[in-house]
């Protein structure tokens, strides 16, 4: 009896005159499934449901444990805060302490980088490390100020002092990491991480090469003194105007080219030694790591000196140029400007703002996670960097993210968990209230050595992008048009280049995805020992071969224990050996491989290709159905008057089944699927009286199997006149079956003695499994090894979807010539 709400329904669908069953599924699936039961009255039925939309709505509402588990994990640090223990601790203090010897110098001098005092660098690494601990899910990280970044927001400041001159560059850096802290920040809090997957290795390379390059060459004039005593060129000009710029003006190169040069021919030389004493010393090489790892502060502590002893009675007129006064403490801590003028000012920058922070930490992130065999969740990895950008401008920090020198210090230094950020900010905090009067002495040309040495370890050498060219060369092309692009014009142009430039090429690939016919290959396995053993096991259960003589057999019958089919491209474009006989499965029955997701963007590609494969290969099943001269297609007019026709596809064989692998399909639209109805019809006019039957493998998403029977495939459509064939008599079922849970599952601890041993014997000799199934077993009325009940795979209700391609083969071929009534005239 109806409910009411389906009355209701009903009414509805009379009112708007909505045809809720076109195709008589619900009549023809009950059909199939009962007549698939009576034939097999040992396996227990199983019909497939449809997912539902309100299924769907039920299953992403939260529930009240997941939404207390959505704000646990907000905060990672409770999951190992309280197991924490001194071992952790001398780890996370030798590499915390490591690394706040590293960002000291190496914040001053990126603040540099971003047209800031020297004492925002230090600010900002305090608050990137002291903040990130509390949501990183990746041990290894290290917030703070990098040269890339530094890069982008120098280029902002610089360009508000002339258009805002009355506003100070720290407060336009502040606000920028506000705005740029909360877009990241909302990003996680909406579990959006997967965005950054959006970019590929090949731009984010082509981005961190250009900039590297970028910045390093922007750094040669400071580090030659070119611009100490009077700016003669911008060095944030394009990369190939500061290079000319800079030969142009060698000669005004002073005594800061020595500060300079010696300190990166210095930096050099330590990490080299270090390096090769390592190789011939391996008892030493922890020791030597720690030297090469803190090569950065003893060169900054030498030249610091020097420049002490030279300048400590000539502050006001110093022999080069210094860093100057750095003032002790927090003395910019405020609440950020966040000024109508001031956002608008840098809104255009923002994207590239964004993207470069989120393609530094998730990447870094990512790569250590895996090196050290720990998966970070990147939208808490975004949770972490925009609450970091957000709180820290209140201490006068500027726009912070993952440094890649920085976090692989860290990782090499033994760190255990990230509450070694919290040992940093300890160290930066000293240098900020005990170090500052020394600062004044660092040479800034030492400085500009440091940012040269450390942004060049990031452009990819020539045998990476040889890597490149031998897996895909085209991505190669994308990652030299970002370099470029980078020299010639911004850092921020380079980065939408190679974005989209790679959007266009994964769009372009989409658009242009071929499917390809599939045929059998007959084909042996060399070097399966136990092959013999279990043809010698399974052959009292064959059947008597000389019942089978009068049947159609399937492929699968090789002979040999060790044959079985291989489905392979027909043309062997998948450079399979060409000598190999490759053919289709029977006449008239073809096998189609997706090679990609069947969407509205390649359908059309994909059925075109199908569709003229078709015709290539088959003759029109009634040639008379194309009617006289008037009613043929104008595409296929016939011959001329007094002509007879040649009909030259006379020893084709007529069109009988499609079996459609669906292995690459994900998801359908409603695009595609109205295209694959569209062929389907044109293909039974094409073979008209007859009807082609549509077999379809692998298809796993329930979802998708909806939509595929909502547009009638799937099942034994009801004939013309309305009424169904008889599946029991005139259509065989072919199908997978399996234990159940029950019978022979391995958690039972009855059945999981036998499973083990029984269950993967039974795996190799399968008849459902077209890559490893070698012996025909039993059919499933004749077997006797098994006491335990049986049950499909999937639902008996949709005889037409099948487990593999192989099922779909058998199911074919065992009813080709005993088709229903349906599929005749």
């Amino acid at each position: 009896m109806p409910s009411t709400l389906t009355k209701i329904g009903h009414g509805f669908a009379w009112f708007f005159n909505l045809h809720l069953d076109p195709y008589g599924q619900r009549e023809a699936e009950r059909t199939d499934s009962r007549n698939a039961s009576q034939s097999y009255p040992n396996v227990e039925p199983y019909e497939e449901k449809d997912p539902t939309a309100v299924g769907w709505l039920l299953s992403v509402t939260p529930t009240p444990h997941g939404i207390f588990q959505y704000f646990y994990r907000l905060f990672p640090f409770l999951h190992w805060i309280t197991r924490y223990n001194l071992t952790w601790f001398i780890g996370d203090l030798i590499a915390g302490v490591t690394v706040g010897a590293v960002v000291v110098p190496q914040g001053m001098a990126y603040a540099l980088l971003a047209e800031l005092e020297p004492q925002y660098g230090l600010y900002s690494s305090f608050m990137g490390v002291l903040l990130y601990w509390f949501f990183a899910t990746s041990k290894d990280i290290t917030i703070g100020p990098v040269a890339v970044m530094s890069t982008v927001t120098g280029g902002i400041v610089n360009r508000a002092e002339a258009a805002i001159p009355d506003v100070p560059g720290h407060v336009v850096a502040s606000a920028l990491a506000v705005i740029v802290g909360a877009i990241v920040c909302f990003l996680g809090l909406a579990r959006l991480g997967w965005i950054v997957d959006l970019i590929p290795l090949p731009s984010i390379a082509a981005f961190m090469t250009g900039s590297g390059i970028n910045i390093a060459v922007g750094q040669i004039p400071t580090m030659m003194g070119m611009n100490s005593k009077k700016k003669r060129f911008s060095t944030r000009d394009a990369t190939y105007l500061v290079i000319i710029n800079t030969l142009k003006n060698l000669k005004y190169t002073t005594i800061d080219a020595a500060m300079g040069l010696t300190a990166l021919l210095m930096l050099y030389i330590i990490r080299a030694t270090c390096t090769y004493l390592a190789k011939r010393y391996p008892q030493r090489e922890k020791t030597l790591f720690f030297v090469s790892t803190l090569r950065t502060a003893f060169v900054i502590l030498l030249y610091t000196a020097i420049s002490a002893g030279v300048n400590v009675n000539r502050r006001t007129n110093p022999l080069f140029s210094v860093l100057g006064e750095v003032p002790r403490g927090f003395q910019h801590a405020a609440v950020p400007d966040l000024d109508p003028k001031i956002l608008s000012f840098f809104t255009s920058e923002l994207p590239a703002a964004v993207i470069v922070v989120l393609i530094e930490h998730i990447s870094i992130s990512k790569s250590f996670g895996r090196v050290n065999n720990y998966v970070i969740d990147p939208s808490q990895e975004l949770v972490a960097i925009g609450v970091t950008n957000l709180l820290g401008p209140f201490l006068g920090a500027y726009p912070a993210t993952g440094s890649f020198s920085r976090t692989a210090i860290k990782a090499k230094s033994g760190v255990r968990t990230p509450f070694a950020g919290v040992i940093t900010a300890i160290v930066v905090l000293l240098a900020l209230y005990a170090l500052t009067a020394v600062f004044w002495y660092i040479p800034q040309a030492s400085l500009a050595a440091v940012i040269i040495h450390a942004v060049l370890d990031v452009v990819s050498p020539p045998n990476v992008v040889y890597q490149f060219w031998r897996i895909s060369p085209l991505e190669v092309v994308i990652f030299f048009a970002g370099v470029l692009v980078t020299i010639f014009d911004t850092i921020e142009d380079g980065i939408y280049t190679t974005v989209c430039v790679s959007f266009a090429v994964f769009i372009f690939r989409l658009f242009q995805a071929k499917g390809r016919f599939l045929g059998i290959a007959k084909v042996r396995t060399i070097g399966d020992m136990r092959a013999s053993a279990r043809a010698g096991e399974s052959q009292p259960l064959s059947r008597n071969n000389s019942e089978d003589q009068d049947t159609i057999q399937s492929p699968r019958h090789g002979g040999t224990s060790s044959e079985r089919n291989l489905f392979i491209p027909i043309d062997h474009e998948d450079d399979s050996n060409p000598r190999v006989p490759v053919s289709h499965p029977y006449p008239g029955v073809f096998i189609y491989q997706f090679s990609e997701l069947f969407n509205y963007p390649n359908a059309t590609r994909f059925l075109d290709g199908l569709t003229a494969g078709i015709f290539k290969e088959t003759r029109r099943t009634d040639p008379n159905s194309l009617g006289k001269l008037g009613d043929r297609p104008w595409n296929n007019p016939g011959p001329r008057r007094g002509k007879v026709e040649i009909d030259d596809t006379a020893d084709r064989p007529t069109l009988r089944a499609i079996i459609l692998d669906c292995s690459a399909v994900n998801i359908v639209d409603v695009t595609s699927v109205q295209a694959l109805i569209d062929v389907r019809n044109q293909l039974d006019r094409y073979t008209t009286p007859d009807v082609v039957e549509w077999h379809f493998a692998h298809v796993r998403n329930p979802w998708t199997r909806r939509a595929l029977a909502a547009a009638g495939f799937g099942f034994l459509r009801p004939g013309k006149d309305g009424s169904l064939s008889e599946p029991g008599r005139r259509w065989k079922s072919v199908f997978s079956v399996a234990d159940l849970a029950d019978a022979a599952s391995p958690l039972s601890s009855e059945g999981s003695g036998r499973f083990s041993e029984k269950a993967i014997r039974e795996k190799h000799e399968s008849r459902g499994d077209e890559e490893i199934g070698v012996t025909q077993p039993p059919s499933v009325d004749e077997d006797e090894t098994t006491g335990g009940r049986l049950g499909p795979v999937y639902g008996l209700n949709r005889p037409f979807f099948h487990a593999d391609i192989q099922e779909a083969l058998d199911a074919v071929l065992e009813n080709i010539e005993h088709r229903p009534p349906i599929f005749k005239a």
